[in-house]
């Protein structure tokens, strides 16, 4: 992680500093995850308000297609089902936190096909009604496409090792940070260094926490921390030929010419 980031030496990983003691790890993991989720809500809060949240707020509603009201809904909620669920193992009440974890299954899969359908559905009303131009959508589709396969690869992963907490845990982190990429990418105006600065912030943070509480990185992070800012490269790659003979592609499927 250190050659990516930039970061601190290699010895991070070579010699573990010295481990907080147990007791105090455990108190302080549970209060970590509960920041850093209200972290993760206020982004999105944040990004949404001025297009989305603050007109809801203001009794008037958003003149989008209606799928994008029920993805906005279903986005929501699992930002809520995350808060109920570090709520609930921060008070150890353990039974109902796996109780509605299997709901969370189920619901997580919603997530994805809420933003898979949405993910198409948007650009293509934009077009169809003159808000976008055709290269105007294609250009933008590399961004939810994207997100919805670093969100739907990383939540299967977290559903496969949901008995093993350590690593569960920072997979539904990461999964969330893929979903928060629009978020950041909404508060970050037209810098790419700004948009990635504010999507990895979470990310440094979690990795920062288990230096102090593991002395190392766990090894989640350092694969999903890869894995994010790979992803990420697909900023840069926007208006790139190659993609842009795919988006038309996309959006001329979508929203045939004439």
């Amino acid at each position: 992680m250190s050659e990516i980031a930039g970061g601190p030496s290699p010895s991070v990983f070579a010699a573990p500093l010295p481990r907080t003691p147990a007791r105090a790890r455990r108190r302080a993991a549970r209060g970590f995850y509960f920041g850093l989720t209200l972290v993760l809500v206020a982004m999105v809060v944040a990004g949404f308000w001025p297009s989305y949240y603050g007109r809801l707020a203001a009794g008037a509603v958003p003149q989008v297609h209606p799928v994008v009201h029920l993805h906005g809904a279903v986005f929501s909620g699992w930002m809520l089902l995350l808060v109920a669920q570090v709520v609930l193992a921060a008070r150890r009440r353990l039974d109902l936190h796996r109780a509605l974890g299997r709901v969370g299954i189920a619901y997580g899969g919603l997530v994805f096909v809420m933003g898979s359908i949405v993910t198409f559905v948007a650009p293509a009303h934009k077009v169809a009604t003159g808000v976008w131009t055709r290269d105007e959508a294609a250009s933008f589709l590399i961004l939810p496409i994207g997100d919805m396969l670093l969100f739907g690869g990383l939540f299967a992963a977290a559903v496969r090792y949901r008995n093993r907490p350590e690593i569960h845990k920072r997979l539904i982190v990461l999964a969330t940070l893929a979903l928060v990429f629009a978020a950041a990418g909404r508060m970050s105006g037209d810098s790419v260094a700004l948009f990635l600065g504010i999507w990895i912030v979470p990310l440094v943070v979690a990795l920062a926490h288990d230096v102090w509480s593991l002395g190392r990185i766990h090894r989640t992070y350092v694969v999903g921390a890869v894995l994010l800012l790979v992803a990420f490269t697909r900023v840069l790659a926007m208006e790139s030929a190659w993609w842009m003979v795919v988006g038309r592609r996309i959006v001329d499927a979508l929203v045939p010419p004439g």
